[in-house]
């Protein structure tokens, strides 16, 4: 495996730990919006790099569209969780 893998996959753990009701759950909701949110930001540090890089650019907007949804079903569960992930990625200013 390489350095760049090992790398992902320890701050992976790191956000499924934080945001996840216990270490082994990447499934609710909340830790499935921070992986995205962190893949997210992972493609715009990529795209100082790389302007013309439109196949990721397409990715991109998929991880946005994707989190938007999930955001939007966990707002219509339960607005107080909605609010303090919102916080914890500072999603809004």
């Amino acid at each position: 495996m390489s350095v760049h893998t090992e790398a992902t996959k320890i701050k992976n753990q790191e956000i499924i730990n934080k945001f996840g009701k216990n270490a082994q759950d990447s499934g609710s909701t909340e830790s499935q919006v921070a992986l995205i949110t962190h893949r997210i930001n992972e493609l715009n540090k990529h795209f100082g790099n790389y302007p013309k890089d439109h196949h990721s650019r397409r990715g991109l907007l998929k991880l946005v569209g994707q989190r938007r949804r999930l955001l939007n079903y966990l707002k219509s569960k339960d607005a107080k969780r909605y609010n303090q992930l919102i916080q914890a990625l500072e999603l809004r200013k």
